[in-house]
């Protein structure tokens, strides 16, 4: 049977890695942020070690087979459910949340990683990890900015047409609309507009604050697709 000091080391680098991961995504204030992160890193390990040193008793009794990486295996395939409610589809296939999704996939390896004792494997990962979510995002923003489509979500009074006034600070700033939604509710109107993929992306900020000046509009949010 595993000693005790092993459990706790095993469990504190797992919770270590679990909360440096899930700390890059409660700065950016995600619903799986880092108590999230950490307890999926914190039971894969322990799922992990129950599945390698839990059936001690019966090893070796006869007619009693075991394979430590069935419960390994089926950590990896049930961290999906978890994934999945982390997913937002919004309007018109933009979709948000992969990144934190595959993250808690990849903290639950990490976990794994741990309660095995493969250490070096799991702070490693880690690391990595740590460099994809905030190393690379710079790179991204040089390199794709223009090729991702932007989502802007108007809120405003009811009973007040907006779209030829937003039409036309678009055309004044060279950017067109591949999609329009418009949704009513008691007090207010919410209008969606994806915009397409332009050289004029880097105006984007600008475009919202002009949005925001006109009288009617109450609030505008904006979202970034790949």
């Amino acid at each position: 049977m595993i000693d005790w000091t092993t459990v706790v080391l095993r469990i504190a680098v797992a919770a270590l890695c679990g909360g440096l991961v899930g700390f890059e995504r409660e700065r950016k204030e995600w619903a799986a942020g880092l108590r999230t992160h950490m307890m999926v890193c914190v039971g894969s390990c322990l799922a992990m070690m129950v599945s390698t040193y839990g059936f001690e008793d019966v090893r070796g009794v006869a007619h009693v087979s075991l394979d430590p990486s069935r419960v390994a295996a089926q950590v990896v395939s049930g961290i999906g459910f978890i994934g999945a409610g982390t997913i937002l589809f919004l309007r018109n296939e933009i979709i948000r949340g992969l990144t934190t999704a595959a993250g808690l996939w990849t903290v639950s390896a990490v976990g794994l990683a741990a309660g095995g004792g493969m250490y070096f494997a799991a702070l490693l990962t880690t690391a990595i990890v740590i460099f994809i979510l905030l190393g690379l995002k710079p790179i991204e923003k040089l390199f794709f900015s223009r090729r991702r489509h932007q989502l802007i979500k108007i809120k405003a009074e009811t009973g007040q047409e907006m779209l030829p006034a937003i039409q036309q600070i678009l055309q004044e700033k060279g950017m067109s609309v591949s999609y329009v939604s418009t949704e009513k509710k008691s007090r207010d109107q919410v209008i969606y507009l994806k915009l397409k993929p332009s050289e004029a992306m880097n105006d984007i900020l600008p475009l919202i604050h002009r949005i925001q000046a006109i009288p009617a509009v109450k609030d505008v949010i904006w979202h970034q697709n790949g």
